[in-house]
């Protein structure tokens, strides 16, 4: 069987479980011509045990109009606000502190996000989840 020619790579984040046709889904996959119900049941059904966290999705489009995804790890400011308890970051990080997160926490976090950062090792990783926690006025503690 031949390959499928891809046709377009369509990358949106969406909260897991709660895919509708309505944007940013519809507007992202509507042009390229592909079933949207067909991809949101798919999504819905992939991500329904992590329901009400972000998961960002790689689609595949094809010639054909056939598609294929790929589910990524939850955003790294996702995930630390989940662990400090926080709605939202700072609006001044460097200048007020928003939160706190423990060393056990940015461990946690880096190796959920292991599979998706370029990181050579897990202190490397460690490294890249400390930096985004500084960035958004955190702690590390």
């Amino acid at each position: 069987m031949a390959k499928k020619k891809l046709s377009a790579i369509v990358k949106i984040q969406i909260p897991a479980g709660k895919a509708t046709p309505a944007p940013p889904v519809g507007t992202a996959l509507g042009p390229h011509g592909i079933a949207i119900m067909d991809f949101v049941k798919a999504y819905n059904a992939a991500t329904e045990s992590q329901v009400g966290t972000i998961i960002p999705v790689e689609i595949s489009i094809f010639e054909d109009r056939t598609f294929s995804f790929v589910l990524k790890t939850p955003p790294t400011p996702v995930l630390l606000r989940q662990k400090a308890g926080l709605e939202k970051a700072s609006q001044t990080p460097g200048k007020s502190v928003a939160g706190s997160v423990t060393e056990a926490d940015i461990e946690e976090v880096a190796k959920i996000k292991m599979p998706d950062l370029n990181a050579n090792d897990l202190e490397a990783a460690k490294q890249q989840v400390r930096g985004t926690a500084r960035s958004m006025g955190l702690v590390v503690k």
